[in-house]
């Protein structure tokens, strides 16, 4: 299976199942389209009559150009089988183990964004914040259940983490402990609005955490509209300048600075710019998720708007490159050399099974988008997983468990999708967010003609 696209003048082939990636002229990509259901010699007379007006288009160079994709197909790069995925790729264990926590160590917050999927943090619920005992307690659950993996990963995350600093601080000095106890490795992550950076707590989180998530959403103008305080004051004022003295701090160590883009702000590109031109480099945009009804959920009639935006990322991305002055976009990330393991590609984000979220109380959850959501309570610290049932459930959601992806060309890009955002677009785990998808493909058409322009020209 192959999918064509043209993305910026940019006309690639993608080997769905052997991920290679082919740029092509016009003619060339006609004769992969073609090929696909049609003879050699078939393609050689459809190409024939469709450029009988371009002298450069004759049976010799056409036999030449069959010829090469005839060596792609040989050489397992063109029309590649998909059958492994039927035999070759095992499900996830529902009783394997756990690498990933994300710990809700606050469910309350100091901002109260009107888009927040959380409830301005409390998650529908009442505003607590985890204690020590239940934070350390997490991070033992964690190795009593992590089988031999060594390397583990926990999330601080909220509401707003920072509002309980002390438990991050001193869970954090707990794993570092557990660590040389049981052979184990921690990598401590952080999801912040910033409105409480200061120096001690940059200081440790340079020194302590693997990756810090920034969160801003562009211009002032835009980021002040949803991101304010109980009094309704914008926030962009006091953490830009955290942000940036925070990442000069922090070197070449990760972070990402996140927003989220509504109806409101579908020039989401100035958005992604402006934060670029604030000095960051690593930047994510993540569409909003919300009720249809809302007056910020994104529609259908959005979504050519929203492809051009896309496309003019990923051009002004290569501009910028060019120029030595360029910056990541996360949805444009593709390592097309070695990229996610095929397990990984099919079984997704491992929500349910590998990675599982903590809330205050010590309750567990298949990820952070389900908490408060009992019927999706899959256990506590102190009596493990007890939902089992759920768990298998969250097993056998892969790739393949939704017919609606068996054709579709970015399976292999998306493991199907995301089962939180499937929940709230049609109320089952293995449904699919058809409007995610619409945005999901056209990320990886952009971030596929990046890359390709990339590695042609040397830049990559």
């Amino acid at each position: 299976m192959i999918h064509t696209f043209t993305v910026n003048g940019i006309s690639i082939a993608l080997d769905i199942f052997s991920g290679a990636v082919h740029v092509a002229d016009p003619v060339s990509l006609e004769a992969i389209r073609l090929y696909e259901q049609h003879s050699r010699d078939e393609v050689i007379r459809k190409l024939l009559s469709r450029y009988e007006s371009n002298p450069e288009v004759n049976p010799g160079t056409l036999g030449a150009l069959m010829d090469q994709l005839d060596e792609l197909v040989r050489a397992g790069q063109l029309y590649s089988s998909g059958a492994y995925l039927n035999t070759g790729v095992p499900l996830p264990d529902a009783q394997g183990p756990i690498k990933a926590l994300c710990l809700h160590v606050a469910h309350v917050c100091n901002l109260a964004c009107s888009y927040c999927f959380a409830g301005q943090g409390k998650y529908q619920g009442q505003a607590a914040l985890m204690s020590l005992g239940t934070a350390r307690g997490a991070l033992d659950f964690l190795v009593a259940n992590s089988g031999a993996r060594r390397h583990l990963e926990v999330d601080f995350f909220g509401g707003e983490p920072l509002l309980n600093w002390e438990v991050v601080k001193e869970t954090v000095v707990y794993g570092r402990a557990l660590e040389r106890e049981h052979n184990k490795a921690f990598r401590f992550t952080l999801t912040t609005n910033g409105m409480l950076l200061n120096e001690e707590i940059m200081e440790f989180c340079n020194q302590e955490m693997h990756n810090v998530v920034l969160s801003l959403d562009g211009r002032r103008e835009v980021h002040d509209h949803y991101r304010v305080d109980a009094k309704g004051k914008g926030s962009y004022e006091t953490i830009v300048p955290k942000f940036q003295e925070f990442v000069k701090r922090r070197g070449d160590r990760e972070y990402y600075i996140r927003g989220t883009y509504t109806r409101r702000n579908l020039d989401f590109l100035q958005d992604i710019l402006h934060m670029a031109d604030l000095g960051f480099t690593r930047l994510s945009m993540e569409p909003v998720v919300t009720a249809p009804d809302d007056l910020e959920a994104l529609r259908a009639e959005d979504l050519p708007a929203l492809f051009e935006q896309y496309e003019r990322l990923a051009q002004e991305m290569l501009n910028r490159k060019r120029q030595g002055r360029s910056f990541e976009f996360y949805h444009y990330i593709l390592d097309l050399e070695n990229g996610p393991c095929i397990h990984k590609r099919f079984s997704g984000c491992g929500s349910g099974t590998e990675y599982l979220a903590v809330t205050p109380q010590g309750e567990l959850y298949p990820c952070h988008q389900f908490v408060g959501d009992s019927a999706y309570r899959i256990g506590t610290l102190k009596k493990g997983i007890v939902n089992h049932a759920l768990r298998e459930k969250f097993a056998a959601n892969t790739l393949y468990s939704r017919q609606e992806c068996r054709n579709c060309w970015a399976q292999l890009y998306c493991a199907g999708g995301c089962a939180a955002n499937a929940v709230r677009a049609t109320g089952s785990i293995s449904g699919v967010y058809a409007y995610g998808c619409e945005l999901f493909k056209k990320r990886i058409e952009c971030a596929l003609m990046l890359q390709a322009c990339l590695q042609e020209e040397g830049l990559a």
